[in-house]
């Protein structure tokens, strides 16, 4: 059975735009089998398509010229126009100015592309293709769409009852989600033993493909001991002085590691939020893996019971990706929270002109309680809301003036922010 992807829907409704749809996102996070599902879609339609893949050799001796893939294209669609789809387009050099003539041809064929991370810091993509395309993120499965497979799309219309009903079932599917993350390949597995195979492989292609290849370099042992030491560290403070001196390497590696560790969507990076730069700190920043199960993996943790120590953590990073979704394709941003005095929240939306504080527990609160340090960012702000997300039941408290609610995890998933 196939795994339904929630963008799969967005993609098709941008079919009839001449704009290139261009999917970006982690290696095998599933852009190819959406661009066969996204052909398929078009020939039943009775259109006419045809699909390159920069990975086969075959395919990418049409990509020598423009005029090259031109001819190839129309001999295959004909001159009446139809749809292109082409994978791996980080293969190709200057991939794109390469697709930027081909969009200014004013062709009757409409370009849907796919592409990894290497793809956009090689070959400047974005500035070559302004204007002239619509980008789709594909990430690795989300909660919904992992529990919609996990649960054979059986309550694919109603999840929040689901949730709500079957308590236990949905805190088992948690924990699966964190353990092994959502990988398609190492989702659609059984056994333990063949999903951490598979997460291997994701990984080894990873340093291998991408990070070897943008670095220019044949070893990655060090970049490989600082995903380690930032998978120990999810949700901490990332002091870059302090990285580099446990690595014994220069500070300037490390930012650059990091900077790639982002643009290969492997880690995501948050900034402090702050107004008062004596009391607040104003640069360190933390770290959130795009994927637990290849946080767990660079850790030696994969497929190992979550000890308590690291669920913490770990579900701090869940909820971080629940809530990066939720600001995707907004001016909204996410940030945290510290002072010199240790006081910190885990999370501040920033809604332009609302501020919302968010704490994360991994565990049932049977009281409305909150911490001295959200309290202290109440006092400090003053914001209308507060949020404390918890395994428990919804409560609410009002602290000075800010309304705070505490939500169960499973049905944050679901509020609109």
């Amino acid at each position: 059975m196939l795994i339904k992807r929630v963008i799969f829907n967005d993609l098709k409704a941008h079919l009839p735009k001449k704009e290139i749809s261009l999917i970006v996102g982690p290696r095998q996070s599933g852009k190819t089998t959406l661009m066969m599902l996204l052909r398929e879609h078009v020939q039943s339609q009775g259109k006419r398509a045809t699909t390159f893949n920069l990975d086969i050799e075959s395919d990418r001796q049409f990509f020598g010229s423009q005029e090259n893939l031109l001819r190839k294209i129309t001999l295959e669609l004909g001159q009446a126009g139809g749809y292109v789809f082409i994978d791996e387009i980080q293969r190709k050099e200057d991939a794109g100015l390469f697709l930027k003539g081909l969009y200014d041809m004013n062709l009757p064929y409409k370009f849907i592309v796919s592409g990894s991370g290497s793809l956009e810091l090689k070959e400047k993509i974005h500035e070559s293709l302004a204007g002239r395309k619509r980008i789709f993120k594909l990430n690795t499965l989300n909660f919904i769409e992992f529990t919609n497979y996990k649960t054979d799309y059986k309550y694919e219309q109603n999840l929040p009852e689901f949730f709500e009903v079957e308590k236990q079932k949905t805190q088992n599917l948690l924990e699966e989600y964190m353990s092994f993350g959502g990988y398609p390949r190492v989702v659609l597995e059984e056994t333990v033993h063949e999903k951490r195979k598979i997460i291997a492989e994701l990984y080894q292609s990873y340093l291998e493909r991408d990070i070897a290849y943008l670095l220019g370099v044949q070893k990655t042992e060090r970049f490989t001991a600082l995903t380690r030491l930032m998978a120990s560290q999810v949700g901490q403070l990332a002091t870059v002085s302090e990285i580099a001196n446990t690595l014994n390497i220069n500070t300037a590696t490390v930012n650059n590691y990091l900077w790639y560790m982002e643009k290969t969507f492997l880690l995501h990076k948050v900034t402090p939020y702050f107004k008062n730069m004596r009391k607040e700190l104003t640069k360190t920043p933390v770290f959130y893996f795009y994927d637990l199960g290849m946080r767990n993996y660079a850790l030696g943790a994969y497929g190992t019971p979550v000890s308590p120590s690291e669920s913490g953590f770990l579900f701090q990073n869940f909820i971080y990706n629940l809530l990066r979704e939720k600001v995707e394709d907004t001016s909204n941003q996410i940030h945290h929270w510290r002072t010199t005095d240790k006081a910190e929240v885990d999370f501040v939306l920033d809604k332009n002109k609302e501020i919302i504080p968010i704490e994360i527990k991994y565990r049932a609160l049977h009281a409305p309680e909150t911490t001295r340090s959200f309290q202290s960012f109440i006092s400090a702000y003053h914001p209308a809301r507060g949020t404390i997300v918890h395994l428990g039941e919804a409560m609410q408290k009002t602290i000075n003036s800010t309304q705070t609610y505490f939500t169960n995890w499973s049905q944050f998933i679901f509020e609109e922010l």
